[in-house]
């Protein structure tokens, strides 16, 4: 399961990039509603790591990064997943309080892969948008990536 993990560490990683090169290149064509989904996928990562590591999160759900903001908490998001990937058994119960303050457990396997999973959500999401705003969306597939 852990190499099944950071396969996905590394597709989230890799799609999100691309998205942000595309959203560089082709930045005054989008929606400033693309660029705010995609802060939110990038918050949402960093808040679950933090939630994992048991440490204040620098972001809200909803906090607005700029462009160029972009790759750099990427990069670091994925680089705190694989340290936990590394440090915490798969099966480590993690209690955290959501953010609306309800406490919750959830085992560090199921955490992580709902990382993923939410940013693939949110990805077609902004794949919409995108096309949307009349600029080709890039693939984002899994199995484009495995590819």
């Amino acid at each position: 399961m852990i190499g099944f993990l950071e396969e996905l560490v590394s597709y989230n990683t890799s799609c999100n990039q691309q998205l942000i090169q595309l959203f560089l290149k082709e930045k005054s064509k989008l929606d400033e509603n693309t660029l705010n989904l995609f802060s939110h996928i990038l918050n949402a990562h960093h808040i679950w790591n933090c939630r994992i590591l048991k440490v204040q999160s620098a972001f809200q759900v909803w906090s607005i990064h700029t462009l160029e903001a972009f790759e750099r908490i990427d990069l670091e998001n994925a680089s705190m997943t694989s340290e936990i990937l590394e440090a915490y058994s798969l099966d480590e119960i993690i209690p955290y309080k959501n953010s609306k303050g309800d406490f919750y457990e959830s085992k560090v396997q199921d955490i992580l892969f709902h990382i993923m999973n939410h940013s693939t959500y949110h990805r077609g999401q902004i794949a919409f948008q995108i096309r949307q705003a009349g600029v080709t969306p890039i693939s984002t597939d899994f199995i484009w990536f495995k590819r």
